[in-house]
């Protein structure tokens, strides 16, 4: 098992849906001795509570809408800067489909928008994304989007080296101010550690939330909602990780 691998499942292991299962399950172990029984039930109670409002469409909007970028970027506009930086956000190890490596939906979205960013202003594209990831974006952007990246950037195993890499990649090339694509919920960590790296970033925010109608269905659990509680903690996971280092 790799670093990358463990890292996975101990962050799987304390977001959603397994957190709350994992603090129900305690609960009611712990509630079948008489002495916490007590604490046990408010345990279990609290992990199944938990675990509903981070299903719930109301709630996990609320949480998508005060941690997203929503300044989006106006194409119609003059943009300066010397490249788009598009960054992987996951990939499928063999799809059958494409008969090997392709990216998955969340990149997919990446490389839609960051294809017609480019295209907009004429700027070279960097992609950036770890071993298959990585070759996977440039080809997906060759063969679907006719669009030849100008780098490929495939050592980066997390954000923080999505930017380490890039970086260095484009101060060789006399470059510093970039274009950056990436999710909307990503955009505040990746912004910053681009920043860090002594690169001025434009954000670019792909998948930006339009907000609800409200009514009745957005106080039913749903795994959509689920989806988007998950990755909003991880995000805050993400950042709690960057400032201690």
């Amino acid at each position: 098992m790799d670093e990358s691998e463990l890292r996975a499942i101990l962050r799987n292991l304390i977001l959603p849906p397994t957190g709350p299962l994992l603090l129900a399950l305690a609960g009611f172990v712990v509630a079948s001795t008489r002495r916490f029984q007590k604490h046990g039930i408010a345990l279990l109670v609290g992990g199944i509570l938990l675990l509903w409002a981070l299903a719930t469409p109301a709630i996990a909007g609320l949480m998508v809408r005060g941690f997203e970028s929503r300044d989006v970027l106006d194409l119609s506009r003059p943009v300066a800067a010397d490249a788009v930086v598009i960054l992987g956000g996951g990939t499928r190890r063999y799809a059958p489909e494409y008969g090997g490596p392709a990216p998955n939906q969340l990149t997919l979205q990446r490389l839609a928008y960051g294809a017609r960013v480019a295209r907009a202003t004429g700027l070279p594209v960097l992609v950036t994304g770890g071993g298959a990831e990585g070759a996977a974006m440039a080809e997906f952007l060759r063969r679907d989007f006719v669009l030849e990246p100008r780098w490929v950037e495939d050592r980066a195993r997390n954000t923080h080296e999505n930017a380490l890499f890039s970086a260095q990649i484009l101060r060789e090339s006399g470059l510093r101010r970039v274009v950056l694509v990436t999710s909307a919920l990503h955009m505040r960590r990746a912004a910053g550690e681009f920043e860090a790296q002594g690169l001025e970033v434009i954000a670019a925010p792909v998948g930006v939330s339009s907000g609800r109608q409200g009514g009745l269905s957005d106080w039913v659990p749903g795994i959509a909602a689920l989806r988007e509680s998950h990755y909003v903690l991880y995000e805050l996971l993400g950042e709690l990780v960057r400032s201690v280092r």
